[in-house]
Formats: C-alpha cells, structure tokens, sequence
C-alpha cells in the first residue's frame, strides 16, 4: 500500500490518486477481493457528511470574493499608515496585514496572494532583499492558519471530534505571539541592512485609512464575537461571512459586478471539491489504517505509549513538521491525526491544546523546504526561482520552531483566551 502511494507521488500524480489507491489496496486486502469495494465508498461519503464541514466552502468563498475586492487593499492600507515609517515598519505591515487578513480568509495560500501581490513590489522599492521578501509572505501566511478562522482547525475538528469554537478561540494567542517575533526580527534586519524607512502618515490620513478599513475589519469581529458571545456557530458564521463579503464588495465598495459572480462561485467550486476528494480519500485511509491496527503497529515501535505528555507533544510535532514539508497539510491531518487520537486521549491532553499544535506545525510544514504548499504558490504568483523563495526562509522557521517549543512548555498561550470564553 505505502509502496503504491510513494511510487504515484513521484510519478507526479494529484495526493488525492495516492490516497484513494492507498485505500482501495487496504480494502482489497482486509476483505480479500473487490466485494467490499462499495463500503470504501460509504466511508468516503460518510467522511464529508459533518455539518461543520460546510464552514470550509463558505470560507473560501468569502475569502475568494474578498481577494477579488477591495477589503485587502484597505487592511493594508490602514496598517501602513500606522507602522510603515518605523525602522522595518514596512516589513512589519506586511506580517501585519498577513495576520489580519488570515482573520478574514482562513487560508494561506489566499492570504500569500491577497497581501504578497501588492506588497511586494513596495518591500523591494524599500531597499528589502526579495529573498526576505519571500520569505516573510510566505512564513507570515502561516498565521492564518491559526487566527480564526482556519480552514486547518476546521478540518481537524472534524477528524478529532473537538469543539472548531474552542479551536479558533485557543489559535488566537499563539497567532499575535507569532506576528510579535516576526515584528522584532523585521526590525532587525532592517537596522542591520539599513533598510530606510518610509514617510510618516499624518493623523488625518490615518483617520482616514481606519474609516476605509472599518467594514473589513468587521470580519473578525463577526466570526470572534459572535462565536464567543455564543450568537452562532463557527459554521453559521461562515455563512455570515460569505454574506457580508457579498454586500461589502458588490454593494457597499462596488469593486465587484454580477458577472463575477459566475468567476468566483466557479473558483470555489474548483478549490471546494479538490478539499473535500482529499477529506473523503483520507477518510477511507483512516479507516484502513485503524482496521487494520496499523496505529497501535507504530506507536508501540516508538514507544510513545511510555511516554510523558511533554514527549508525546514533542513527537506529534516532529511528526506533523516533517509530513507537511512533503505532502498537503489537509491529507497530512487526515492521516496522522487518527494515528495519534488513541495516544492523546490515554495520556488525558487537552485535544484543543493538541488541535493548535498540530495546526501551527502544519502551517510551518507548508512554508517549508523541499514541498511546502506556500512555496509553490509563491513561485507561481511572483514568477521566482524555487532557491530564491526558500533562501531567506531559515530565521522565520526558526521562529516559528521556537514558538511551537514554548506551546508545548506553556500550554495557557493558547488556553488562556479559550478558558475565558468558555468558562473552563
């Protein structure tokens, strides 16, 4: 079965032809023929069958309606106005509007190219090296994952059974932890390369940047407060979110006519069903796996079950960091999360704490040589040589390393904000 899979995936096939042989090979196995072929169908249906799951196309169609528009453009523009004429302000503003706009998209890849596109260009004129540049799109995309709301979270919540709420809630401290350490190094490299600043906005020209950024900025505050206030589910305010995305860009700043409509319902459509191959195929994986005791097989091989709670985190990350360098963080939670759900609960973790570890280690697997996904789409966006997206990216892997280390040793970075909006 594994042997199959690696064969296909160097061979250049889609992750989603691997993962339904990989299966189809288990089932054929387990049951000895094809008589049982239709049941790896009902597990790939039953799969995609969760309600929460319905949140993962209403995000990416908000998000695909707001790259098309105008509110990226203006969440950009206010944070420049703030904090581009410090010392690395611009580079700051970046990591910065990276964040904010991970509040509205959920998705790295939109996020690199929502704020990369017009950034960019503005970072190089700067006196910033591209190799930099790159590096900290691409890496400072990785906090969409964790700011709610995250597509990751999403799909990890269904896999793990745990509360998508409580996940969005817990990704909030680890995210604003991620974008001061990427502040702090922006500020230094640009002292080190004497990177000039840029001109100071006046108050006015400020005010005016936050009265353009107000209905954008609404995003957060419907999908936080009405999560936390308890008015509607994660999965309800996505549906909000496609709505309000829809009045602000095509009624309220025009940007957009109805015959885009057509243009950006056939995108999501592409985007949604690519998601939801990959989150069937990885549930008849799952399935065949835990038949066939193939979790139990490893875990007893590395002896994770002796293990403390601090070494179980530890080997989760390690595990979740190296299988998103090669393969779709989606597939890569699909697949593993099963593997290591028996370990969690025995040793009594918080799924919610280990819901925002392995998010953060699939967001830094994605921005990370040889196969990260972000790499990819940075090359295909800003049209530049694999080497030269992947120089710059060792400091901010680092960091993002080193967060994922003070996670595991204080796990209330993540829980504080969840255990205050749900009473804990």
């Amino acid at each position: 079965m594994l042997a199959a899979m690696i064969i296909l995936l160097l061979l250049g096939f889609p992750m989603m032809i691997p993962l339904l042989l990989g299966a189809a090979i288990g089932f054929y196995e387990i049951f000895s023929g094809f008589s049982k072929m239709d049941f790896m169908v009902q597990q790939m249906m039953a799969g995609i069958r969760p309600a929460s799951l319905i949140a993962v196309p209403m995000f990416i169609l908000a998000a695909d309606i707001m790259t098309r528009g105008e509110s990226a453009n203006r969440l950009i523009d206010m944070v420049m106005k703030f904090i581009g004429h410090v010392k690395g302000g611009l580079a700051i503003s970046t990591a910065t509007a990276c964040t904010l706009f991970g509040a509205v998209s959920g998705s790295t890849q939109a996020t690199v190219v929502a704020v990369g596109t017009p950034l960019r260009p503005r970072m190089l004129k700067a006196g910033y090296k591209d190799s930099f540049v790159l590096a900290l799109i691409v890496n400072a995309s990785d906090i969409a994952f964790l700011i709610p709301p995250s597509i990751g979270m999403i799909i990890y919540g269904v896999v793990s059974k745990t509360s998508i709420a409580e996940l969005f809630i817990a990704g909030i401290g680890p995210g604003i932890l991620i974008l001061c350490f990427f502040a702090i190094y922006s500020v230094i490299y640009a002292h080190i390369h004497k990177v000039p600043t840029e001109p100071k906005a006046t108050w006015p020209e400020r005010f005016i940047a936050v009265k353009q950024a107000l209905w954008p900025l609404g995003f957060p505050v419907i999908i936080v407060g009405g999560i936390y206030t308890g008015i509607f589910s994660p999965t309800e305010a996505a549906a909000i979110c496609v709505a309000y995305a829809f009045i602000l860009e095509f009624i309220v700043f025009k940007t957009l006519s109805l015959s885009d409509i057509y243009k950006t319902a056939q995108s999501t459509g592409l985007i949604t069903a690519v998601v939801f191959i990959l989150v069937g195929a990885g549930a008849a994986f799952s399935y065949v796996i835990s038949l066939a005791q193939i979790p139990q097989a490893i875990m007893a091989g590395i002896g994770i079950a002796d293990m403390g709670p601090i070494a179980i985190l530890v080997t989760i990350s390690i595990a979740f960091f190296i299988g998103c360098m090669f393969v779709d963080p989606i597939v890569v939670i699909l697949i593993l999360v099963p593997i290591f759900a028996p370990v969690v609960n025995a040793a009594g973790l918080d799924p919610v704490l280990v819901g925002v570890i392995i998010t953060l280690q699939v967001a830094i697997g994605s921005a990370t040589p040889p196969f990260g996904c972000d790499i990819f789409t940075a090359i295909a966006v800003f049209k530049r040589p694999y080497i030269e997206v992947i120089r710059g990216t060792p400091p901010f892997i680092f960091i993002l390393l080193a967060t994922s280390a003070l996670l595991i040793i204080f796990p209330q970075i993540a829980l504080f904000l969840r255990d205050i909006a749900f009473d804990k």
